[in-house]
């Protein structure tokens, strides 16, 4: 159930539109050595799919801000385990000086089950009798169908390379909804994307 709720997950987070909830959880090291220049992103999420379509939209948003960015799944296939050795090796080959790490913390999915378009017709007919009517109600209900709410919290932090310690970090918080019609809204991988890298930039975590 909860890989099927993530490959739910994954579809919806995929079209929807809106921009995440952004909280500052480490404010950037007075002693680092920001702003990052070469960022390499790297994405935890059990669907290694997700993990490159989620970095490719961090890539995108770093490059328009004359960063240069690249993809760990850019780098590696489902068989490369991702671990230290394996970060620190794409460290070398980029010649990174920040990682970008976003991992997903909590996925909650609420359900509300709701009958779909209920419609109704009135026959009205007079009768025999003074202001007396006959009126006949007809109900056409379509099946139910499931509305479905996902909460997502993700974590965000850089590290520095030369450091090898976090130096900055944040938690954004994002709803992802679909209705009974299966009309999707809520935070696209896009738009998650968007707002990361304000905040970094904001903070000036990044910068040329």
């Amino acid at each position: 159930m909860k890989n099927k709720a993530l490959l739910m997950c994954v579809a919806l987070f995929a079209m929807a539109c809106a921009g995440p909830n952004v909280t500052r959880t480490q404010a950037l090291s007075e002693s680092s050595d920001a702003p990052y220049k070469n960022v390499l992103v790297v994405s935890v999420f059990e669907s290694f799919d997700m993990r490159r379509y989620f970095e490719e939209s961090i890539v995108t948003e770093l490059k328009g801000k004359g960063i240069e960015a690249v993809a760990s799944t850019s780098m590696m296939n489902t068989k490369v385990p991702l671990n230290r050795d394996t970060i620190l090796a794409m460290v070398d080959e980029t010649g990174s000086d920040g990682v970008l790490l976003t991992q997903l913390v909590h996925l909650d999915t609420a359900k509300k089950v709701r009958d779909a378009n209920p419609e109704a017709t009135y026959n009205v007919r007079p009768t025999y009798y003074y202001n007396v009517w006959n009126v006949e109600l007809t109900e056409y209900r379509e099946p139910q169908g499931l509305e479905l709410t996902h909460t997502i919290v993700i974590a965000v932090q850089m590290f520095s390379v030369a450091d090898r310690e976090p130096v900055w970090a944040i938690e954004t918080d994002s709803q992802l909804k679909r209705d009974i019609n299966q009309q999707t809204s809520g935070t696209s991988a896009e738009d998650e994307a968007k707002g990361i890298v304000s905040a970094l930039s904001r903070d000036r975590v990044i910068g040329r």
